[in-house]
């Protein structure tokens, strides 16, 4: 494995794979805790709840997509489909950011700081692609592709913020 140039056994591509396991298995375990309750959190139940307290609403298929776009981390780490997990991350990312919005920016006062942060990770692997060291580039097919992937990244993301738009106006109409 060289360490230098492009290709395979990269600098760039043991970059990008170590890129792939932090952010792949960061979603993947918060998507296990609300789907399954691994890892203390708390079933896809009381997300549920959880959902539909801060307004997303039904709160089980909220949950639900929220606990399936993460744990497609899984899939990110092996480097499968990397460019559509990482447009799903990007997405859910984006209504997790507009929850803690109100909280400002750091994480340490409850803000949104650790989601933007994944959600830019996530588009960055969207983009980029997974790297030489990924079952993607064993086995080419369209979602591995740049225009494909700035696709699925706009659609999952305007997806998102529709609902996150729903989630506002719900908040207000409820505020009084």
């Amino acid at each position: 494995m060289t360490m230098t140039g492009h290709g395979n056994g990269t600098a760039t591509d043991v970059g990008l794979l170590l890129l792939r396991s932090a952010v792949g298995g960061t979603l993947f375990a918060h998507g296990a805790q609300k789907l399954f309750g691994w890892f203390g959190g708390p079933g896809l139940t009381a997300t549920a709840g959880g959902m539909q307290a801060m307004g997303f609403e039904p709160g089980r298929p909220s949950a639900v997509v929220a606990g399936v776009s993460e744990t497609a981390g899984a899939l990110m780490i092996a480097g499968i489909g990397t460019r559509a997990c990482g447009a799903l991350g990007a997405a859910a990312m984006v209504s997790a950011a507009a929850v803690s919005r109100p909280s400002g920016f750091f994480a340490q006062n409850g803000g949104y700081e650790y989601p933007a942060v994944l959600a830019a990770a996530c588009t960055a692997l969207t983009l980029t692609g997974p790297g030489a060291i990924s079952i993607d580039a064993r086995t080419p097919h369209a979602l591995d592709r740049e225009r494909v992937a700035l696709a699925i990244t706009v659609g999952a993301v305007s997806v998102s913020l529709g609902v996150v738009r729903a989630r506002t106006l719900r908040l207000k109409n409820i505020a009084g």
